[in-house]
């Protein structure tokens, strides 16, 4: 009998219903010699590049380490009562004491400072390029492909040129991370500028304000909701990049989940999630929080409004017992 599926007969299959068995573009071999070509010309370039990133990584992950839990938790209650509300301060405080209670505080302020490192790069490179693409229809059509292969692309494909380029170790794991998170707030800086409306922008130029007073304080503040919105995205997707970005020896509450992976530790692993979650749903909660507008001013709600009204209300008082 015979196997119609067999590997001779389908390598049999005549050209012309099978002309790619004649040629096939090696893509691979292009990128690879690609790759090795930047390493072995520009290697010392992509070591100065990894000094910024260092430099602000090392500082907000001693700081953080630095903090006794106590005082940390004190100064985040605050912070976000003052600045989200009263409700999402209460959120934090119990993410943090269940992340403290599963005994995974250090790896998670680890975490953290990468987190923290990654999205700032993101602002700094993320904002600008999208207010560059709102302002300049062709460059906005020569970045949307190449946002849109960001996106698609799989997390696991940007470590190997990363790796190779800038090594392992903490610092490669917050670029493979900007890399990852930094198009959703190209693309919603973008989005905000052009949504603002022609008229706001119309009126502004009528009153004599130059472009560049235009976008700072017409077109930026309208669009700073949508702009949270991305800084919000990518803050998920950084967080998202976490487990990978252990498979290059990032220390923190992904090195759990791969630890627990490779052992087949389901009690480390699900540990490690778990934290992973609380840090996520804190940080999405309080981005989500800073983009509503604020009904009351800041100096009339939180800490600080009830610092502030705790003098008047003394004097009422002592007007009353005189």
């Amino acid at each position: 009998m015979i196997d119609c599926f067999s590997p001779s007969l389908i390598s049999e299959t005549p050209v012309l219903l099978d002309p790619f068995q004649l040629y096939t573009l090696p893509l691979g071999d292009w990128v690879s010699n690609f790759v090795d070509f930047l390493v072995d010309q520009f290697r010392p370039v992509f070591q100065l590049i990894r000094v910024p990133f260092a430099f602000v990584l090392n500082g907000i992950e001693v700081g953080l380490l630095a903090i006794p839990p106590t005082l940390f938790l004190i100064f985040l209650g605050l912070l976000v009562w003052q600045f989200c509300g009263s409700a999402i301060a209460i959120y934090s405080l119990v993410a943090m004491v269940g992340i403290g209670l599963l005994g995974t505080w250090e790896p998670a302020m680890t975490t953290l400072s990468l987190v923290i490192c990654a999205v700032t790069f993101c602002i700094l490179i993320g904002l600008p390029i999208g207010i560059l693409a709102a302002r300049n229809d062709r460059f906005d059509s020569i970045l949307r492909p190449l946002l849109d292969a960001m996106q698609t692309l799989p997390s696991f494909v940007y470590l190997v040129p990363v790796v190779m380029l800038f090594g392992i170790g903490e610092v490669p794991g917050v670029i493979v991370t900007l890399i990852f998170a930094v198009p959703p707030l190209i693309r919603l800086t973008n989005l905000g500028i052009r949504q603002v409306s022609k008229e706001v922008v119309e009126a502004a130029i009528a009153f004599g304000s130059t472009p560049n007073q235009v976008l700072w304080e017409a077109q930026v503040p309208l669009a700073l909701p949508t702009i949270l919105a991305g800084v919000n995205q990518s803050i998920l997707l950084a967080l998202s990049m976490v487990v990978v970005a252990s498979m290059i020896s990032v220390e923190g509450l992904g090195q759990m989940v791969l630890r627990g992976i490779g052992r087949l530790d389901v009690g480390l692993a699900a540990v490690g999630g778990i934290s992973i979650v609380l840090v996520a749903i804190l940080l999405d909660r309080v981005t989500q929080a800073l983009g509503k507008p604020q009904k009351v001013s800041w100096k009339k709600r939180g800490p600080v409004g009830l610092l502030l009204s705790f003098p008047q209300t003394h004097e009422i008082d002592l007007g009353k017992g005189f």
